[in-house]
């Protein structure tokens, strides 16, 4: 309520009522999705909530600045007020929330979900390549194919398919785990796997370049092999998935740089966006512009022009961030995400069975990479991408979905965290081949 209030005092010199408003429906919002964590999983981690309610609270606070700059534009222009997007930002955050609920009462157990292993792995593949099939009035956008689009109503897919897979990663790397580490010859200090057990990573690298051609996604592509090769390289604890993954999304990044005219676009942009900026390289170079007039300590809440820079609401949040918090602000954003990526890890580590450390794991990384693709991109350091950033951008895909990977993560904090006498199944032998543990905390 405080950002909120300073943003209208910049803007208005004065608050209006609809701080408050906001404020008492995020109150109300994390106080049921508290009350939900203390019913149904008690023991989970107790901080993962508050930082994605923090970061999900800075997030509207930007949108709403980011309404309150349209609608000076529009009265510029003698043009009626645009709909504001933070009431639909805070009717996702609803959404999120009871989706979060949802999914600790449906999940009691997190091992559950490995019976349904090729469930996940069919209902993933289907909604990562339903944008593919669809026509384009009804899943392009700004020249991507990855969205469904019907009424009015459109739905990102691809975010809920990053869920579906994790959970297909964690249960197919557990069982598979000894095959996938057989070796059968050292070449130059190190193991490579068998040619037939190449079989999954050829697959995932076909698969992420078929996004990247198919729907010129270049972020979900990046975003899906990176954690398939992190998850098997936890699984296995070998390097050469590691080096082999990287050399795969190499090739096919090359291949489609030569091929394919929006790959080369982008990475022309990233080399040199001040060639042509006041076309291609427009939407980056405001980007850096933004961030530069930021500074140290930024412009203030409402004192910016973050609105100058196109989709400052999606893909470029972070340089409304840097704008008008400067540094210090975005120093403190990235702390806040590193919170959950920390705990997560840590999540897998406590848990006992092999299904919840991988599933953590898994679910920890995908946060950590889509913040390092979407920040990584705005700063610079690699080309666009195109992705949302957690909880902070403006869509509800990515934050019903982020609110579903926090809560997955708290039901697997949680059976760690939990006595080991209350947790076991007489069945635990079978699913971990482990016998009863002391919890570690």
């Amino acid at each position: 309520m405080g950002a909120s209030a300073a943003v209208d005092l910049a803007h208005d010199q004065h608050v209006g009522t609809d701080v408050l408003a906001y404020g008492a429906s995020l109150a109300v919002l994390f106080g049921v999705a508290h009350v939900a964590v203390r019913l149904l999983a008690p023991a989970a981690d107790p901080l993962l909530l508050p930082a994605a309610a923090l970061l999900n609270g800075v997030g509207l606070v930007l949108q709403r600045r980011l309404d309150l700059a349209a609608a000076d534009r529009a009265a510029q222009l003698g043009n009626k007020t645009p709909q504001g997007h933070a009431g639909q930002q805070l009717l996702w955050t609803l959404l999120g929330v009871l989706l979060f609920a949802v999914v600790l009462a449906a999940v009691r157990d997190h091992r559950t979900l490995d019976r349904y292993r090729y469930t996940f792995m069919a209902a993933g593949i289907v909604l990562l390549l339903l944008p593919v099939v669809l026509p384009a009035r009804f899943s392009e956008v700004n020249g991507a194919k990855i969205w469904i689009r019907v009424a009015g109503f459109s739905i990102q897919p691809s975010e809920v398919a990053k869920i579906c897979l994790i959970v297909f990663f964690a249960s197919y790397f557990v069982a598979k785990r000894e095959l996938l580490s057989l070796a059968t010859r050292r070449v130059a200090g190190l193991n490579l796997p068998r040619a037939r057990d190449l079989g999954p990573v050829l697959l995932a690298w076909a698969a992420s370049v078929a996004v990247l051609v198919r729907e010129k996604d270049l972020g979900s592509s990046l975003l899906f092999f990176g954690i398939f090769v992190v998850m098997l390289y936890v699984a296995t604890e070998r390097t050469s998935w590691l080096l082999i993954g990287l050399g795969l999304f190499s090739a096919g990044a090359y291949a489609a740089y030569g091929m394919f005219g929006h790959v080369r676009t982008r990475v022309d942009i990233w080399l040199d966006p001040f060639r042509d900026a006041s076309n291609r390289g427009y939407q980056l170079t405001q980007g850096l512009f933004g961030l530069a007039t930021g500074g140290l300590t930024g412009t203030g809440l409402g004192n910016g022009r973050p609105e100058t820079v196109p989709f400052a609401r999606t893909d470029f949040i972070f340089a409304t961030i840097g704008e008008e918090l400067g540094l210090i602000g975005v120093v403190a954003v990235l702390a806040v995400f590193a919170l959950p990526v920390a705990r997560g890890l840590r999540i897998a580590l406590g848990v006992r069975d092999d299904f919840g450390k991988l599933l953590a794991t898994g679910l920890a990384f995908a946060v950590a990479l889509q913040v390092f693709v979407v920040v990584g991109g705005v700063t610079r350091l690699i080309p666009l991408t195109g992705i949302t950033l957690p909880f902070l951008s403006y869509g509800g895909s990515s934050l019903v979905a982020n609110y579903a990977v926090v809560a997955l993560l708290l039901r697997v904090s949680d059976a760690g965290r939990s006595p080991a006498i209350a947790t076991e199944r007489p069945d635990d032998a079978e699913l971990t081949g482990e016998m009863t543990q002391v919890m570690a905390r």
